[in-house]
C-alpha cells in the first residue's frame, strides 16, 4: 500500500486519487497511518464480510482449537503421504 503524508495530500491530492483507483492508499501524519482511501468497491467487499476475530491459542474457545488441530494433523498427514 503506498502512503502519502497529509501534506503531500494538499499538494498532490489528483496523483493521491488516482492512485487509490488502483491500490488503497494511507495518509500518514507525523509517520503514523491515520487515513486509508480505497475504491468504494474495495470499501463494499470489506463491508459485506463478516466480523473477523483473533484468539490467542490459550483464550481460543474449544471449537477454534479443534479446527486448528485438524488443519495442523491434516497438513502432517499430506506431508507424510508425499
Amino acid at each position: 500500500m503506498k502512503q502519502f503524508s497529509f501534506s503531500e495530500m494538499n499538494r498532490a491530492s489528483g496523483e493521491i486519487l488516482e492512485t487509490a483507483l488502483i491500490e488503497p492508499v494511507a495518509l500518514t501524519k507525523r509517520g503514523k497511518q491515520k487515513l486509508v482511501i480505497l475504491t468504494m468497491e474495495a470499501y463494499e467487499r470489506l463491508k459485506g464480510e463478516p466480523d473477523v476475530q483473533a484468539y490467542r491459542l490459550e483464550d481460543a474457545p474449544q471449537h477454534i482449537h479443534d479446527e486448528l488441530m485438524e488443519g495442523i494433523d491434516a497438513i502432517l498427514g499430506a506431508e507424510r503421504d508425499a
